[in-house]
């Protein structure tokens, strides 16, 4: 029997906040990247509603003009930013021992085909599929991620990892699927999900002990 282990990638795999917050950072100075990484947040969330067949790359550059004003030449400067963002430090490890279990690894990311190329190259560990919003024409949380994954695979079992409640845990409890919540920020749960860690660390044991 396959066993398959999804992961959302930015913010679970790929240090998103660390990277976002440090263009914001280099745009406009240290003192307003708390106040801006919380809006990019909501406006990123409103622009991928508005407009669900939108690359990744068109949503972060259309977000950060309304953060603040930035000169023209900057308006995709998170963009570019993006291939460059590293994975956390556990991750590599962590994923080699969930294969070393025999576990199989998907992404269902909201972002494009080439971030996602260049995010697993980083990386450093083989993932069996990728699924991407610009693909998929919809975004996270949205379930056009897993239907394309159930399309291309059908797992014996099927656990899906991700650090958002809202953009992964939530889907993935609608659907019944097993859920390991990567709380790397201090948050409460809601929805509850079947496992919590504070980093990957533990991976493989969270996923044999729900198969």
């Amino acid at each position: 029997m396959e066993r398959w282990a999804t992961f959302d990638c930015y913010g679970t795999l790929i240090d998103w906040n660390g990277g976002l917050g440090r263009e914001l950072e280099r745009l406009f100075g240290a003192a307003r990247v708390g106040e801006l990484l919380n809006r990019y947040h909501e406006v990123e969330r409103e622009l991928q509603r508005e407009t669900p067949t939108a690359s990744y790359r068109e949503i972060m550059t259309r977000a950060l003009p309304r953060l603040a004003p930035v000169p023209a030449d900057e308006e995709d400067a998170l963009a570019r930013s993006l291939p460059a963002w590293q994975a956390f430090p556990e991750v590599r490890a962590s994923l080699e021992d969930a294969r070393a279990r025999g576990w199989k690894l998907a992404i269902l990311s909201n972002t494009d085909r080439d971030y996602i190329d260049a995010s697993i190259e980083s990386i450093g560990v083989e993932v069996e599929l990728a699924v991407v919003a610009s693909e998929v024409g919809s975004y996270k949380p949205d379930l056009g991620h897993w239907r394309a994954f159930r399309d291309e695979i059908s797992p014996g079992v099927h656990v899906h990892v991700g650090a958002s409640l809202f953009h992964d845990v939530a889907p993935a409890v609608q659907l019944g699927l097993p859920t390991i919540w990567i709380n790397r920020l201090g948050e409460e749960p809601e929805p509850q999900p079947d496992v919590e860690l504070h980093s990957l660390t533990g991976l493989g044991e969270a996923l044999d002990s729900l198969a």
